[in-house]
């Protein structure tokens, strides 16, 4: 298959890239540094394409002819993408990319969306089904992915000429992350030395291993399936228990500590857990459970350093 990528370089996309062409399909992959890129990972079924979403090489992508599009570049800085203007951004350029995309022969298009679109319940231990769960998104970020969702879903009920798959990502980890999201930081800070106060140790979230999360989403690809879906586990891990993990594999459990409760530090979204039924019925199953995931990043993270 030949599959159109874009955020090739990014966290989640380079671990797609790599189990693509493993797989043996033929990738094109958007960078804004394409040569530097050829020079960290080249494979004889992989095309570097120079350009950005706002300035594509069109005519490469129609001589590539591709069959699928995958859309996982966007701002994901931690904490700053939430509200950052740049989401606005990333929305027109989305949907122009995409439309261009169609016109260069693309027929289903896998966009990457975010498990913050759902409406969070503040109190309830719900999972967040596709089918039943409504969506309200609240930030920035998530309005500008569900923006793009429901443009993207207008343009197919009116053309008819592709599909389309909402690939709603949950909490990702793992070796190639943001050294600033929550697993690394824990363990980076452990290591260190630091003492850690948990301020909202029963905040639980879904938290997929990167190689599980390139593996459900080459499986739609590859099924070619249209529709909402979820890419998670079905399995909460709450902040306590990754801290608890993240000490012992650093051997410093005396450094956790949790804060005292108090009514003004709350997470509002406590509790994000996917309803991951849709994906598992395409036989999608993960490889990698919490524990094993997290020694795995300790171990990119450190293995120099112990060596």
């Amino acid at each position: 298959m030949n599959i159109l990528l874009t955020g090739g370089t990014g966290f989640i996309g380079a671990a797609f890239l790599k189990l693509a062409l493993a797989r043996g399909h033929r990738v094109a992959a958007l960078a804004r540094a394409a040569r530097r890129a050829d020079h960290l990972f080249a494979h004889e079924n992989l095309v570097w394409l120079h350009g950005s979403l706002a300035d594509a090489p069109f005519a490469h992508i129609a001589a590539f002819a591709p069959q699928t599009c995958v859309h996982a570049a966007w701002i994901a800085t931690p904490v700053v993408y939430l509200d950052s203007p740049e989401n606005d951004n990333y929305l027109c350029w989305s949907l122009d990319f995409l439309d261009r995309a169609r016109e260069a022969g693309a027929r289903h298009l896998v966009v990457l969306g975010t498990c913050i679109e759902y409406e969070i319940p503040p109190s309830r231990r719900e999972l967040l089904s596709e089918i039943t769960t409504p969506v309200a998104p609240a930030s920035r970020y998530a309005r500008a992915k569900n923006a793009l969702r429901l443009a993207l879903e207008s343009r197919g009920e009116r053309t008819g000429d592709f599909q389309l798959c909402w690939a709603r990502v949950f909490y990702p980890y793992g070796p190639g992350e943001h050294p600033d999201r929550l697993c690394s930081t824990l363990l980076r800070r452990l290591q260190a030395g630091e003492k850690i106060v948990l301020k909202t140790p029963a905040s639980t979230k879904d938290y997929i291993f990167i190689d599980d999360l390139a593996a459900a989403l080459l499986r739609v690809v590859e099924t070619e399936f249209a529709g909402d879906i979820n890419l998670g586990t079905g399995v909460g891990t709450p902040v306590s228990g990754i801290a608890a993990q993240a000490a012992a594999l650093c051997g410093r459990p005396e450094l956790i500590a949790a804060a005292p409760a108090t009514p003004s530090v709350t997470d509002p979204l406590g509790y994000v857990v996917a309803d991951a039924s849709r994906l598992r019925a395409l036989g999608w199953q993960p490889a990698w459970d919490f524990a094993r995931g997290l020694e795995r990043l300790h171990e990119s993270l450190f293995a120099k350093a112990v060596s």
